[in-house]
């Protein structure tokens, strides 16, 4: 199931925040494309994220690509580096469909949290999402990257504001393709149990490349809760009473 948008929702103002989320991760996978395959693992052992380096202070500042060594030394502290990995992708796939789910969900939780509020929310579900992959598997020493559980955050957020909101989504069953209308509650609510229990199934292999699982689920938890209690500041209902557009 592909989520293609959600026509029933009408924004008060542009997605300033969103677009430029997509604009600068766009931005970093173009400069990902000119890099050779010996550069581009270079460049994501340098930026991004590896769980042993955070978790347990292990110093990675050489890495061995046949009988050449190479300087891969953050240049800046390794706490950043989870805010740096959550704008490199390591494909084609892994960046329109992170791009793809944040164009179709982001624009209306920015518009209803506001921009700033979105900007600061989106980091801080990513970095939810980071420590959550870590604590999962903080022995690894594989750098970890990718939008996923920042977008995943911003499903949560959906979820709690709009989970009547219809979303068209492309449906694919062999060679049988449709689209149809589904609920938000529904649509969001099968992806999570999927990564939650693909999650579980993960946690006996052993370390290596692959889906981030747990990092999705982190931050989908914590844009849920985070959410959730805006709306209880605010005195709003977690479930909203009747239609799901704007009011």
């Amino acid at each position: 199931m592909i989520p293609l948008s959600d026509p029933e929702l009408r924004r008060r103002s542009f997605p300033v925040v969103n677009v430029c989320l997509i604009a600068l991760s766009a931005t970093v996978f173009v400069y990902e494309l000119l890099l050779s395959e010996r550069d581009l693992e270079i460049f994501f052992y340098r930026f991004a994220v590896i769980p042993n380096e955070l978790a347990h202070g292990a110093a990675y500042t050489t890495l061995s690509l046949g009988r050449q060594t190479f300087d891969i030394t953050t240049p800046y502290s390794n706490w950043i580096t989870p805010f740096a990995a959550m704008f490199m992708h390591g494909g084609w796939l892994h960046f329109l469909g992170n791009m793809l789910f944040l164009w179709v969900f982001g624009d209306n939780v920015e518009d209803r949290l506001g921009k700033l509020p979105y900007l600061l929310f989106y980091l801080g579900t990513g970095l939810a999402a980071t420590w959550l992959q870590i604590a999962a598997g903080s022995r690894s020493e594989l750098p970890n990257i990718g939008a996923s559980g920042a977008i995943a955050g911003v499903l949560g957020a959906y979820l709690v504001l709009f989970p009547l909101s219809r979303i068209r989504t492309l449906v694919v069953f062999g060679f049988f393709v449709t689209t149809t209308m589904m609920p938000a509650v529904l649509l969001i609510g099968i992806w999570i149990a999927l990564q939650f229990f693909s999650g579980v199934a993960s946690l006996g292999a052993q370390a290596g490349g692959g889906v981030a699982y747990w990092a999705h689920v982190g931050g989908f938890g914590a844009g849920l809760a985070l959410v959730a209690l805006y709306k209880l500041v605010r005195r709003q209902p977690l479930w909203p009473r009747g239609t799901s557009s704007w009011r």
